[in-house]
């Protein structure tokens, strides 16, 4: 097998990064940038920085601060309105969400139509404009990836958009940029990147270099998932939190997720759960009926997070990774469906339609063991409570 790998061209990565994105730009030869962002992170004053810093290097920036959580085609649509009112020559998404925003309307910015257009299984590697990426959480590792995800609010359908134009030319990976998010954010965006790490060394389309990258990221993520948890300043584990996520974005990118992001982006789009919490309520069970089908694999993911040892043997190691994987949410105080406030009526309701869409979105074909549709519904059923 030949595996295809793509990776931004530029990256800047560390301590205070973030103050290097004027000579970032300059030396893209971008000097008219559009800034996505959120009204939070506009409010923070981190904005205002961005914008004095490229100011101070000549470079004049556009802000549109108006994107929601869970990027929504509203929400892009402005977007594109907004670039369209400016003279822009790249998108710069600041933020989690911002960047998946981000990417779209650099796509649809300059090639028109809607989010729907562009979702699979048409895959867009005709770029738009430029996107550069400033991840500030340690969770989505869409600065490294080819994908985004939109929500239709008028189907409750998650979008998923694929293909090389997503995939930000330059990334800002400033750990620092991390330091002031709340817990709950921090642990659902920390077991998101873990989720993307197994996923990615589990799935069908796995290859070497998608192996190594993931291996490496869980060694990161999961020794800190908890000190990041319990002490948010705890800057080493949150430096090791940030390069973790980003390593996962880029092993999942150039393999792919798998099971737990099928099922998972149906919850959010019906429930307004968090991307990282829907994620993390069906990563140990989706890994325990997974990993009849990989269990070397699964034991190797175990032994990367510090779990099993090398001579244990792979059933055993599994089991200490379905063990662990079950510890993080209870020690990260992840809520079942149920304990998050939804109501069994409405979930068992909505269980036939989560199911046609986890399968529609492609991902549980590449689990390494691929699920029917009752095996689907049976495992959101046993999620809930």
């Amino acid at each position: 097998m030949v595996a295809t790998i793509a990776l931004p061209r530029l990256m800047r990565v560390g301590e205070r990064a973030f103050e290097q994105l004027p000579l970032l730009l300059r030396e893209l030869g971008l000097s008219k940038p559009l800034i996505v962002t959120d009204a939070y992170l506009n409010g923070t004053g981190r904005i205002a920085q961005a914008v004095e810093m490229l100011a101070l290097s000549g470079i004049n920036a556009g802000i549109f601060a108006d994107t929601v959580p869970d990027p929504t085609v509203d929400s892009v649509m402005a977007g594109v309105r907004s670039l369209s009112n400016g003279e822009y020559d790249c998108v710069v998404g600041i933020g989690g969400s911002p960047i998946d925003t981000a990417k779209a309307i650099a796509v649809i910015g300059r090639h028109g139509g809607v989010p729907a257009d562009y979702k699979v299984p048409h895959v867009q590697d005709i770029p738009g404009l430029p996107i550069i990426a400033v991840p500030t959480t340690a969770g989505s590792g869409s600065e490294a990836t080819r994908f985004t995800v939109i929500t239709d609010g008028s189907t409750d359908e998650k979008m998923l958009c694929a293909g090389i134009a997503y995939l930000p030319i330059a990334a800002v990976i400033d750990y620092e940029l991390t330091l002031t998010k709340p817990r709950r954010l921090t642990a659902d965006t920390g077991i998101d990147s873990l989720t993307h790490a197994i996923e990615a060394y589990v799935s069908q389309r796995a290859n070497p270099l998608s192996d190594r990258i993931a291996l490496a990221a869980m060694e990161l993520i999961a020794p800190n998932l908890r000190r990041v948890f319990d002490d948010g300043n705890d800057r080493e584990a949150r430096e090791a939190m940030m390069l973790g996520a980003t390593l996962a974005g880029m092993a999942f990118s150039n393999a792919s997720v798998a099971l737990v992001h099928g099922m998972s982006r149906p919850i959010g789009a019906h429930f307004h759960v968090p991307h990282g919490l829907s994620n993390a309520m069906l990563l140990p069970a989706v890994t325990t009926w997974s990993s009849h089908g990989a269990i070397p694999r699964y034991a190797r993911c175990a032994r990367a997070m510090g779990v099993a040892t090398d001579d244990e043997g792979d059933q055993a190691s599994v089991a200490r990774l379905i063990e662990e994987l079950t510890s993080i949410n209870r020690d990260l105080q992840v809520p079942t469906p149920a304990a998050w406030g939804i109501s069994a009526e409405r979930w068992d309701a909505l269980v036939p339609v989560m199911t046609r869409q986890a399968i529609a979105s492609g991902s549980p074909a590449n689990n390494p063991r691929v699920p029917t549709a009752e095996d689907i519904a049976i495992i959101y059923q046993h999620i809930f409570a």
